[in-house]
């Protein structure tokens, strides 16, 4: 996508369409690309001179900034500095603070000084006090090359992407319903299935239904999230053989009719760079911490809408057991208006039959209003606390192993001579916890691995004292066995280690 700022659009006729370009452009993408290419090593201050001046001999400066918007998300940039310039600053504020700086000259000695304490010639501390400003950034490399052909066509499917961000209906007709039906699935858009109606021209042969893809216009106002996904689903669209897409825009306020075709759209082999967005740091701080735990959920960004009366309410994540299907949705309420905050809660107070987890700003001092409407809450300053989310995690994993645990049988014999806990978990849908209740009658329990006991057996008389550690995860890896140290130290033996990687099978004492 676009800013909205890069958007060109034609109102003629009441309508809506982007301002596609053709492959008389491509000379001009092509001096864009130059540009980025021919000032690697240079500052960003240097490279925006060189596009203004680009923009001042074009003849529309908006379709030079929309090539160049493109070609900046693939660029890479560095601080020209050898230290942290916020260090230098530091050093140098203090030098001048202890002389006293009124002139120039007196302005040296403070950086000769700071050059001194830190081992660097003064010209250097000079470039880099500053270096960590944005204008000063240096490029660094250019991470992928772009033709100006694909350059032009990434250029109008990002143009009809942006223009789609204000849609609050879409109509498609296409010859490959399946795929885009997955697609609709898996950025969790509401949609349905219709048979044209009988005053729609079929344009599409293959087509004898539309889908329709409803934003939460419909319900209540739109969100920059739907917008989003709206313009993600065009590249799915875009690339199957042959379709039809109809849009109503808010264009300000003024609904107006957006159309396009297989002939206006070529989505070229290059896929975009992915950004995960956030509507505040709060998110994507919790979402970073959470990631880098070991849990057996999967924190989803942007879920589904659910039903709230006549509203609907689209929470900042979900939380899905990766055992059975189960959904925890999970909103972050930070802080807002008081008319906000009374709105949200009437919102919850509407949702019924999903389970849901709210992480309360102190300040707004309503914990106890979201308990009373059924839903869980906890508090948090400054960051959502973790710890709080892991202990409500629980108390449904609690619940979640429990219920599954019911599905078991109290022995099972799985195939194989060798298994692990996780591909048995995985099998049967239910968590690794869940199987500790269950007796594996042919094998024995190492560490998470299942393994029958001829196997360990032939292992025993396999191993020997003074094995080389190479040669000893070749017969472990040869049973399928991944769990070395698990294995070994059942069977009597431990490495004694002569390096990061070598070592010898010694028997334990």
């Amino acid at each position: 996508m676009l800013t909205k700022d890069l958007l060109r659009v034609s109102r003629r006729g009441g309508g809506y369409q982007p301002l596609f370009v053709g492959a008389e452009t491509e000379t001009l993408a092509a001096r864009v690309i130059g540009i980025y290419q021919g000032h690697v090593g240079n500052s960003r201050e240097t490279l925006q001179e060189a596009l203004r001046l680009l923009e001042r001999d074009s003849d529309d400066f908006k379709l030079v900034r929309g090539f160049a918007k493109l070609l900046e998300r693939e660029t890479s940039w560095r601080v020209d500095a050898p230290i942290d310039p916020g260090r230098i600053r530091r050093l140098v504020f203090e030098e001048a603070e202890s002389i006293g700086v009124v002139s120039e000259a007196e302005r040296r000695q403070a950086l000769d000084n700071a050059a001194d304490s830190l081992g660097l010639n003064t010209e250097t501390i000079e470039h880099s006090l500053y270096a960590d400003r944005e204008q000063k950034a240096v490029l660094e490399s250019i991470d992928r090359q772009w033709t100006p052909e694909a350059l032009r066509l990434q250029y109008n499917l990002s143009l009809a992407q942006t223009a789609l961000f204000d849609a609050t209906e879409i109509r498609v007709q296409t010859a490959d319903p399946k795929t885009l039906i997955t697609q609709l699935k898996r950025l969790r858009l509401l949609y349905e299935i219709r048979k044209l109606p009988e005053n729609r021209r079929r344009t599409v042969a293959a087509a004898d239904r539309e889908i329709l893809i409803t934003g939460p216009d419909a319900l209540f106002s739109q969100t920059r999230r739907y917008g989003t996904r709206f313009a993600r689903l065009l590249r799915t669209i875009g690339k199957t053989s042959e379709w039809e897409l109809r849009a109503t825009i808010d264009d300000r306020g003024t609904e107006r009719e957006l159309v396009l075709t297989d002939t206006d759209i070529t989505v070229p082999d290059i896929e975009p760079v992915t950004d995960i967005q956030f509507d505040s740091e709060v998110e994507a701080s919790f979402a970073r911490r959470f990631v880098s735990l070991d849990t057996d959920w999967t924190l989803v960004r942007e879920p589904d809408a659910i039903a709230a009366g006549e509203h609907v309410v689209i929470p900042d994540f979900a939380f899905d057991w990766n055992h059975t299907d189960f959904r925890l949705y999970f909103e972050i309420m930070g802080f807002w208006t008081p008319e906000y905050v009374e709105k949200k809660l009437k919102r919850f107070e509407a949702v019924e039959d999903v389970e849901l987890l709210v992480a309360v700003d102190e300040s707004l001092g309503v914990g106890d209003d979201i308990e009373a409407r059924n839903h869980r809450a906890i508090t948090y300053r400054g960051d959502v606390d973790l710890g709080a989310v892991r202990n409500a995690l629980r108390r449904y994993e609690e619940q979640l192993v429990a219920e599954s645990t019911t599905t078991l049988p109290d022995e099972l014999r799985p195939n194989g001579d060798v298994r692990t806990l996780e591909e048995l978990s995985s099998e049967h849908g239910v968590s690794t916890d869940a199987l500790a209740a269950v007796t594996f009658p042919e094998h024995e329990l190492v560490g998470q691995t299942l393994i029958r006991p001829d196997v360990l057996e032939e292992l025993s008389e396999s191993l020997e004292a003074g094995m080389e550690l190479n040669a000893v995860e070749e017969l472990l890896s040869a049973y399928n066995i991944t769990e070395h140290s698990a294995v070994l130290a059942e069977l009597g033996y431990r490495i004694e280690w002569e390096g990061l990687g070598s070592g010898t099978l010694q028997r334990t004492e």
